[in-house]
């Protein structure tokens, strides 16, 4: 059942100081002038509210949209409402804790899944791809395999991207053990980078290095969860969860170290210090930060016209805070942060479709809903 709830703007711009530290250079200080929010007024429509915990969301070339429930399965949509079908023949997934079947992307008539994956020892973040035949997955192909196999239920990432040469991009987390995100003979905790059969391109930044795994693209990454590709200007933006406080939004640099553990804006879970440093020579610093932290999850690249105030922006979800912060850019630098849709549970992705409308899934509740813009 769809019904509109009349939005406008749903919250007002917040002032630099509630999200991150003045003292961060990569941060602009937050002005009357470059904090005001641009005026787009919507309306939100809930297309659908039975989702249990869903990630990721993709629109295939018949115009049908798909919907992943981490547990494993992929809903069907048609003209904004639920089929009451799935798709058939998935590959079975390690649905634990935070694992499961994550993100979803079409390129090229391949719809390509990442999930985790069981195995010998735990599960794996892994990427495969696909074409779907009606209502069934066929012609199915398993790309790339992180290593080694963990039986810790966290940290799995995972999304893709493609960029304008054909590669593909995905994000793996550091499974728990911080360690991994700085050693290069383990997947975990690093940004990765394939050709679309998953063979490794060789001009890949660790190709050469001894025992290192050979498809990642940067590394000291914590858990991102969230990753766009900006096409006009041949740039990748991801964010990560931090531990409590630190998450960050990053720009994605070829061989770059982003400094998880040995550099973090956060402290532990229990309040202990992870370290003390801020800054360090070798180490990519974020664009920006969030202290306390919002738990971002999912990103979408405002690129379509219906919401000309937002062109540019990045739309992330916030699980912790239970909103969509819209995200002004200047050029590689942050410029400003709004909430939008507060409190209407935890984001889990935010998409836009390719008839340019965003559309929204969080869980508890589980809602599917969509941003209808009003003139």
């Amino acid at each position: 059942m769809k019904h509109n709830i009349y939005l406008g703007l749903l919250a007002g711009c917040l002032s630099l100081a509630s999200i991150s530290c003045s003292e961060n250079q990569n941060n602009l200080p937050v002005t009357e002038e470059n904090n005001k929010p641009e005026e787009v007024n919507f309306t939100v429509d809930t297309l659908y509210s039975a989702l249990e915990n869903p990630w990721g969301m993709v629109w295939l070339e018949d115009g049908r949209m798909l919907v992943t429930e981490r547990k494993g399965e992929i809903l069907i949509f048609e003209n904004d409402e639920y089929t009451g079908n799935k798709i058939q023949g998935m590959p079975d997934v390690y649905a634990r804790g935070q694992g499961g079947l994550l993100d979803i992307q079409l390129h090229k008539g391949w719809v390509y899944i990442a999930y985790a994956k069981p195995m010998s020892g735990g599960g794996a973040t892994t990427i495969m791809r696909a074409r779907v035949d009606g209502n069934s997955l066929v012609d199915q192909e398993e790309l790339i395999v992180t290593s080694p196999a963990s039986s810790a239920g966290v940290h799995f990432g995972s999304r893709i991207v493609f960029d304008n040469e054909d590669y593909l991009y995905f994000s793996s987390g550091e499974r728990g053990t911080k360690e991994n995100a700085q050693d290069l003979t383990n997947s975990h905790g690093k940004i990765h980078r394939i050709n679309l059969d998953g063979s490794i391109p060789d001009d890949n930044p660790f190709v050469n290095e001894p025992n290192a795994i050979t498809s990642i693209w940067t590394y000291g990454n914590r858990n991102p969860q969230g990753m766009v590709y900006d096409a006009e200007n041949n740039r990748i933006w991801q964010h990560e969860h931090g531990p409590r406080g630190g998450d960050e939004l990053n720009l994605v640099v070829k061989g770059e170290n982003y400094g998880w553990p040995l550099v973090t804006f956060g402290i532990d879970y229990d309040g202990s210090t992870i370290t003390d440093i801020q800054e360090k020579e070798g180490i990519k610093p974020p664009v920006h930060y969030w202290d306390p932290s919002i738990a971002p999850c999912g990103m979408a690249l405002v690129t379509s016209d219906k919401y000309p105030g937002w062109k540019g922006n990045l739309l992330i979800g916030a699980l912790a805070h239970q909103h969509v912060a819209r995200v002004t850019l200047d050029g590689t630098s942050f410029g400003s942060e709004e909430r939008l849709l507060q409190d209407i549970g935890r984001v889990r992705h935010v998409a836009q479709s390719t008839d340019g409308y965003i559309y929204v899934v969080t869980e508890s509740p589980g809602l599917l809903v969509k941003l209808v813009p009003q003139d």
